[in-house]
């Protein structure tokens, strides 16, 4: 039986990411865990000393599933943006890969699929680390894990039909200053939107983002809304479906043209 093309490229990322994982280990494994020290554990001190409980939890343990998703909604952004220009413009290793019987849209659709993986090693690692600190108060909170990497994969696949279509990195920055920041700032993350001004929570409301949080902090708290999660799961399955839908016109308009 012939090998899936999503799992070809799955197999192609995982290989150049077993040469190169050394020099990610910050950013994918350290970085989330030293903002979980220092947001949960030193400001979730002070937090807890003034305001006591948020929803019934302690700060460290509503904003560990936060912060899980929000590491994996910026790995996925910041690898769907530049590789994925470097591999049409300065690499052009995608070329490579459609002309073999590979096409534009599998391509890309391995490429989110293998982003939602990376994503799950770095919430498992993330989810051991906060468990250990006593943020994860109950066993549902495994299933955290797939909800990171479904926000994930909706990052993905949205970033890279974009980036795909460009020239030039020079918007790049701009959507993570002002679309990624803003959304790891105001979804959930930190605090419940229900502390935003009310004009603002309906926004915040409409990002994948919070839809990630939600699921994953009902995993890691073990409350679930079964008409919520199925809410929550829908939205970031759309994303993924319309982004991928999207990123196969736009790979193949790139990659065939």
């Amino acid at each position: 039986m012939a090998t899936p093309p999503l799992v070809r490229i799955v197999e192609r990322e995982a290989l150049v990411y077993a040469r190169l994982w050394r020099g990610l280990v910050f950013s994918t494994f350290v970085q989330p865990v030293l903002y979980l020290a220092a947001m949960g554990i030193g400001l979730g001190h002070l937090v807890s000393a003034h305001s006591g409980t948020i929803d019934g939890l302690t700060y460290l343990q509503f904003i560990a599933p936060g912060l899980l998703v929000a590491s994996a909604m910026q790995l996925a952004a910041s690898e769907s943006l530049w590789p994925v220009l470097g591999g049409a413009k300065w690499m052009r290793q995608f070329y490579g890969v459609v002309a073999t019987p590979i096409g534009p849209g599998e391509l890309c659709g391995g490429f989110v699929l293998w982003t939602a993986i990376r994503a799950m090693f770095g919430a498992a690692v993330f989810l051991l680390v906060a468990a250990l600190l006593g943020a994860i108060p109950s066993a549902w909170g495994i299933l955290a894990i797939p909800a990171a990497a479904l926000c994930a994969a909706a990052f993905s696949a949205l970033l890279a039909a974009y980036a795909i279509t460009v020239d030039s990195d020079a918007s790049f920055p701009m959507i993570m200053r002002l679309g990624i920041l803003p959304l790891f700032l105001f979804s959930g993350t930190f605090f419940p939107i229900s502390q935003l001004p009310s004009a603002l929570q309906p926004l915040a409301a409409l990002s994948p983002l919070w839809h990630g949080v939600e699921l994953a902090r009902a995993a890691t708290t073990g409350t679930f809304d079964p008409a919520a999660i199925v809410a929550h799961v829908a939205v970031l399955a759309a994303c993924v479906a319309v982004g991928v839908g999207i990123g196969a016109r736009t790979f193949a308009r790139r990659l065939t043209a």
